[in-house]
This record gives structure tokens, sequence and C-alpha cells, in this order.
């Protein structure tokens, strides 16, 4: 495995396939979307061993999904609202700041870049305040004809602001979204419980698994997101669409501030853990 870096984005390779890209320079939305949705700081593609895509970009429905990114949502900061994954309201946005490694061996490859978490504090016209400043690790392995990938965020409050996080459906440490052409006809969720699309929201899982077909092949992909059970609020509540949202699309979100309102104060520190596996074919629940 290797990684492959430019001015822009961030490559891990398996041979001759780039598997994974990380997006360092800001990503413009679709022509005629709000110019607000650019955004820097998430990965897509990523790919099944076969090559097929398992993620989906600034999708007609919600511009502001990237394949797989994170953001807090619903946050009060001295008794005023913001929001870190709207970008339409400019209350808030998460960047890529720079590089700070890169590894690779014969048997993984990986990153980790810093992240800036800021807030408009005095308006959309002013400097933004970083509120948090993350490290995000992500290593990726070859293991059983998958793709392994560690997730990691590092978030720390760096102001002298509290961050609180009422508790709210969705926003947190990761998203996803999946290939736009997978809807209710041809795709599926499983959690680690057994549930799906039609019972998974609000549940809790220490895993959930996408799946559905590739757009070259059409034969089945998926993409397994499990949680480290020393994550905050473990096994996490999921956001699950069910089948009537969107045609039946894929939007999944782990949430650890779904159920109990949370804060990360200043100088406090949080780290969440997950562990992504890429595959050609519907995901093992065994495995």
């Amino acid at each position: 495995m290797c990684v492959v870096e430019t001015d822009s984005v961030i490559g891990l390779k398996h041979g001759d396939l780039q598997f994974l890209t990380y997006h360092k320079a800001e990503v413009a939305p679709p022509e005629g979307a709000d110019p607000a949705y650019t955004r820097s700081g998430f990965i897509h593609p990523v790919l099944a061993p076969n090559g097929e895509e398992l993620t989906g970009i600034h999708p007609g429905d919600h511009y502001h999904h990237l394949g797989l990114w994170h953001a807090w949502v619903k946050c009060m900061i001295d008794g005023k609202e913001y929001d870190f994954w709207n970008l339409k309201k400019k209350l808030g946005r998460v960047r890529y700041a720079k590089t700070l490694e890169t590894s690779k061996g014969d048997d993984h490859a990986g990153f980790t870049v810093e992240q800036e978490h800021v807030a408009y504090l005095d308006g959309p016209d002013k400097d933004p305040t970083v509120i948090l400043r993350e490290s995000f690790e992500v290593t990726a392995r070859w293991v059983d004809e998958a793709y392994e990938i560690d997730y990691v965020t590092t978030q720390e409050n760096v102001s002298s602001h509290v961050l609180e996080l009422p508790a709210y459906r969705y926003g947190g440490p990761i998203a996803y979204r999946a290939p736009h052409h997978w809807d209710k006809s041809n795709s599926d969720y499983l959690g680690s419980e057994g549930t799906t699309r039609i019972d998974g929201h609000a549940t809790r899982s220490r895993w959930c698994a996408f799946w559905g077909p590739g757009a070259k092949s059409e034969e089945d992909v998926s993409l397994s997101i499990l949680v480290h059970e020393g994550n905050h609020d473990f096994p996490q509540r999921m956001r699950v669409w069910p089948p009537n949202s969107n045609n039946g699309a894929i939007f999944f979100n782990y949430v650890p501030i779904q159920e109990h309102d949370w804060a990360i104060k200043p100088g406090e520190t949080s780290v969440m853990r997950y562990r992504l596996v890429a595959q050609n074919g519907k995901p093992d629940a065994d495995a």
C-alpha cells in the first residue's frame, strides 16, 4: 500500500487502485447550488476492492452530504446556536488545516491531518473562531480480501467557549452518504442487533453495514462501520433514513448525543474511534 499526496488530495492506494481519497482543497458543489456548500476535509470516494464506489457526494436532496465526513449540528456557544454541519446557514464549518503525517508499509497506509471546526461568532462576514482543533487519523489495511479502515477523530476545544451539544437526532463524529443510485429497491442497512432501514433509527448498535449494486458491474458491494467500545455513549445510537425518505437513499450517522446532552469544555478533548470495512458482496453479519 502507499500514500499519494497532492496540493488538493491525499490518496491511499493498493496496487493501481486508489481506494480512498481525502480532500484537502475546498470542493465546490454542482453548478447552480449555493457556493456556501463548498467544503474541504472529507473523504470521497471510497472504493470496494473491485473498484466500485461506496460513497456519494453533493446529492441534490442534501448538497452538504460529502461521502464520509463529520460535524456537530445543533450546538450552543454563549447562549447562541451554531451549526458546523448545515453549511448554508453560514454559522460554522469544518475545514482542512494541514497535513501532520503520512505512513505506509507492506500491510498498511494512512495519514493524519489537522482539521478546524470554526464558528462565525461575529457573523459570516468576519473571520471565524476556531472552536475545535482536530487530529483526524485514517489508517487502512488489506485484510481478508477487504479494506479495513480505522477512522479516529481527536477534537480539542482550543477556544475559551464551552461547546454545548444538546441532544439532537443527527450530527457527530462520523457520517456516511451512499452512492446516489442506491435506493429502497436495491440497497439496505443491517445493524448489529438485526435492525434495518425500517426500524434502525434511534436504536443502538455496535456496527451497521450498508450495501447495494455497483454502478458498473451491478454486483453488490458493501461498507460497514464499527464503533469502538471506548467511544462516548457506546454503543452509539444511529441516524437511519426510512424507506420513504428520498426514495430510500442511504444516509447514516452515529450520534453520541442523540439521547443525552453533552459538552466539550475549553481544554477538554473528545476521542472517537470507528473501523470501516469496504468489500465486494453483501456484508456477513457473523464476520
